[in-house]
């Protein structure tokens, strides 16, 4: 489980493991549907970020990443994610098993 710890009122730190990308993964493949957008913005944008960052307020694709954190980190004025590369690595390769699907239902 994601550890989140609140530095101050403005500023919390964000801690994810491995687990927490297989987390994500498996709440995208239940409600695909819900988070299709998430899951082709990360698969057509996290090879510009060599695959082991990702940014996902940048492109408004954060739904599915805060479902699997449980709060809404943009009440903050700064937050900042420490995850290992399998985070991302995992992440990536378990979005891009739903992309196609995620790509026809975002069209629909």
């Amino acid at each position: 489980m994601a550890a989140i710890d609140i530095i101050d009122e403005k500023t919390i730190k964000i801690s994810v493991q491995l687990e927490d990308a297989l987390s994500m993964i498996e709440e995208a493949r239940k409600s695909t549907r819900e988070y299709a957008h998430d899951i082709t913005t990360i698969v057509e944008k996290m090879p510009e970020f060599e695959y082991t960052y990702f940014c996902f307020y940048a492109y408004d694709s954060a739904a599915l990443f805060e479902r699997m954190l449980g709060i809404d980190p943009k009440q903050y004025l700064s937050f900042s994610l420490d995850a290992p590369d399998s985070f991302f690595y995992s992440l990536y390769g378990g979005m891009t098993a739903l992309y196609e699907d995620a790509k026809r239902l975002a069209l629909d």
